[in-house]
C-alpha cells in the first residue's frame, strides 16, 4: 500500500443496528476492502450479536449464529483485515435498556438510551456483553467500549443525589463508570486495548483527566463527520490528550450515514473533504500522532431511528475515501483509480450519479436506489401537484366529492397507469436485488419509507378516479322517433 497515507490503520465501520448483511455479502465485499485500502474492521454488532444465557433475549430476529460469527472473521482473515469489536456499554445502550429485563437499569427512567452507572448490576451486565464478544474474538488487540453521547447522565435520582457532594461532577461521573469498564477489558482479557469514543472526553479539563487514570487505559477515538471540519482545533485536541498522558490516539471520519438520520444517497463529495481535512490533520500534528482512523458508515442514528444509506448504496462513496486516505488525497488519478475498483465510467461526486451499472458487489442495488431516490417522489409530485388535468380538474375537492369531467379520465387516467406500472417494475427489480443481501425486514422497512408514500399517493388517485367514474350516468343510445303511435 502506498506510504503517502499518515494512518497506518484504515478501518471500515459496518453498523449492524440497521440492515445487517447477510454472510454472503460480506464475502463478496471484504475482498473489495482490502483492495481499496483497508486493512481492518470495527464491527458494530449491536443486536446481531448471539448473545447466550441471561443476555439472549438481546437477540434481534435476524442475529448472527456463533457459526456465522467466526466465519466472519475466517472472511477478514481472508482478506487481511483485522477485526475490532464494538460493543456500547454506557450510551447508546437502547438495544439493552428497551427490555422490561433491563429497564431498572436506566439512568433515567423514562429513557433507554443510557445505563445508571451507579448500579453494580449495570456493570455486571456490560462486563458480561464484554466477555461474551471476546469469547468469540479471541485474537484481536482492541475492544471499542463506545461511551459516546451518553445524553441525560446525571439526572438520574442517584446522580441527582450524588452529584449534590460537593467534590463530584458530571465528568467524574462519565470516567469512573469509563475507568470500571475498561479495567475489567484490561484485567479479564489481556492484550485488547479498550478504544473509546471521545466526545464525552473533549471538554473535561487535563487535570480531571490525568488524575481519573482513564489515559492509561483507553484510546480514545477522535470523531469528525464534517465537510468544516476544524483542522486547528482538532491539532489542538491531540496535543491536549496527549499531555493527559493517552499513548495512542485514533481518528474517525464517516463515508456514509453522517448526513441526515433518513438520507439514502451519501453526498460522496462531503464525505471525500471530511477525508481530505482528516489528511491535513495528521499531516500538521506530531508524527504517529494517530494509530489509525476509522471510517465509519452508520446505518441508523441510534436504535429507534429509520435507516439511513444502505452499505451497498456508500460503496463508492467508501471507495473514494479510502482511496483519499491512500493516495493522500482526491487527484484525477485517484478518480480513475476509483471508476477502475467500480466498473463505472464515470464516477460523479456531487449528484451521487455514475455513469454505467458498474461491477461491484451490490451495484444493481446502488443503480435502482439511486433512481428510485432521484425520481419517484418528483415523478409522482409532478403528475400530482404540476399535471394541468389534475390540479385544474381533479383537485382534493374533486376527489372527497367524487367529481370528475368524463373527458379529464382520458387524459388522467393513462399517464398515471403508466407512472404507477414503471414504478412498480423498478421496485420489483430493486426488491430482486435486495433479497440475496439483505433480510426481509430491511427489505420491508426500506420500501416502505422510501417507497410505499410516493406509490400509495398514485394509487390512492387511481382509485378515486376509479370511483369517481364509476358515479357518471351511464351513456344512453338516442332514441329513434318514427311519428307513428304504438
Amino acid at each position: 500500500m502506498s506510504s503517502s497515507t499518515p494512518f497506518k490503520m484504515r478501518l471500515v465501520h459496518l453498523d449492524l443496528k440497521g440492515a445487517p448483511p447477510k454472510v454472503s455479502y460480506l464475502s463478496e465485499v471484504f475482498p473489495l476492502f482490502h483492495a481499496l485500502g483497508a486493512n481492518g474492521l470495527l464491527i458494530e454488532y449491536e443486536d446481531m450479536f448471539p448473545y447466550e444465557g441471561h443476555l439472549r433475549l438481546l437477540r434481534g430476529k435476524h442475529a448472527y449464529s456463533p457459526s456465522e460469527v467466526t466465519e466472519i472473521l475466517r472472511l477478514a482473515r481472508l482478506s487481511e483485515l483485522e477485526v475490532v469489536p464494538l460493543v456500547q456499554t454506557f450510551g447508546h445502550m437502547e438495544f439493552v435498556l428497551k427490555h422490561a429485563a433491563f429497564a431498572h437499569l436506566r439512568e433515567v427512567a423514562l429513557f433507554p438510551n443510557t445505563l445508571n452507572p451507579h448500579e453494580a448490576e449495570s456493570l455486571a451486565l456490560v462486563q458480561a456483553m464484554i466477555d461474551q464478544i471476546l469469547e468469540l474474538h479471541r485474537d484481536v488487540r482492541w475492544l471499542h467500549i463506545g461511551c459516546d453521547e451518553v445524553y441525560y447522565l446525571g439526572e438520574g435520582e442517584t446522580s441527582k443525589q450524588w452529584l449534590q457532594q460537593e467534590q463530584n461532577s458530571h465528568a467524574k461521573l462519565c470516567l469512573s463508570h469509563i475507568q470500571a469498564v475498561a479495567s475489567h477489558v484490561l484485567t479479564q482479557h489481556p492484550g485488547v486495548r479498550p478504544l473509546v469514543w471521545d466526545d464525552m472526553l473533549r471538554d473535561i479539563p487535563q487535570e480531571l483527566l490525568k488524575a481519573s487514570g482513564v489515559p492509561q487505559l483507553v484510546e480514545p477515538v477522535l470523531w469528525d463527520y464534517g465537510a468544516d471540519l476544524d483542522v486547528h482545533r482538532k491539532i489542538f485536541l491531540i496535543g491536549k490528550y496527549q499531555e493527559c498522558g493517552f499513548q495512542r490516539l485514533w481518528a474517525a471520519s464517516a463515508f456514509k450515514g453522517a448526513t441526515g438520520a433518513s438520507q439514502a444517497l451519501p453526498p460522496v463529495e462531503h464525505h471525500i473533504r471530511n477525508h481530505e481535512l482528516w489528511l491535513q490533520v495528521a499531516g500538521s500534528a506530531p508524527t504517529d500522532s494517530l494509530q489509525g482512523i476509522i471510517l465509519t458508515g452508520w446505518q441508523r442514528y441510534d436504535h429507534f431511528s429509520v435507516l439511513c444509506e444502505l452499505l451497498p448504496v456508500g460503496i463508492p462513496s467508501l471507495a473514494a475515501c479510502l482511496q483519499s486516505l491512500v493516495h493522500g488525497g482526491f487527484a484525477e488519478d485517484v478518480r480513475l483509480s476509483v471508476e477502475r475498483f467500480l466498473g463505472v465510467s464515470s464516477l460523479e461526486i456531487t449528484d451521487a450519479v455514475s455513469e454505467g451499472p458498474g461491477s461491484f458487489p451490490g451495484s444493481d442495488i446502488h443503480a435502482l436506489v439511486t433512481q428510485i431516490s432521484l425520481h419517484l417522489r418528483s415523478s409522482v409530485d409532478t403528475l400530482l401537484e404540476r399535471n394541468r388535468y389534475v390540479t385544474g380538474w381533479f383537485s382534493p375537492y374533486h376527489r372527497r366529492r367524487k367529481l370528475v369531467h368524463p373527458v379529464m379520465i382520458q387524459h388522467i387516467q393513462p399517464e398515471a397507469l403508466s407512472v404507477l406500472s414503471r414504478w412498480n417494475n423498478l421496485v420489483q427489480q430493486l426488491e430482486a436485488a435486495l433479497q440475496p443481501v439483505f433480510y426481509p425486514d430491511t427489505i420491508e422497512e426500506w420500501l416502505e419509507e422510501n417507497v410505499l408514500p410516493s406509490m400509495q399517493r398514485l394509487q390512492d388517485l387511481l382509485q378515486d378516479l376509479g370511483e369517481a367514474a364509476a358515479q357518471q350516468p351511464p351513456p344512453t343510445s338516442p332514441g329513434w322517433d318514427t311519428g307513428q303511435n304504438p
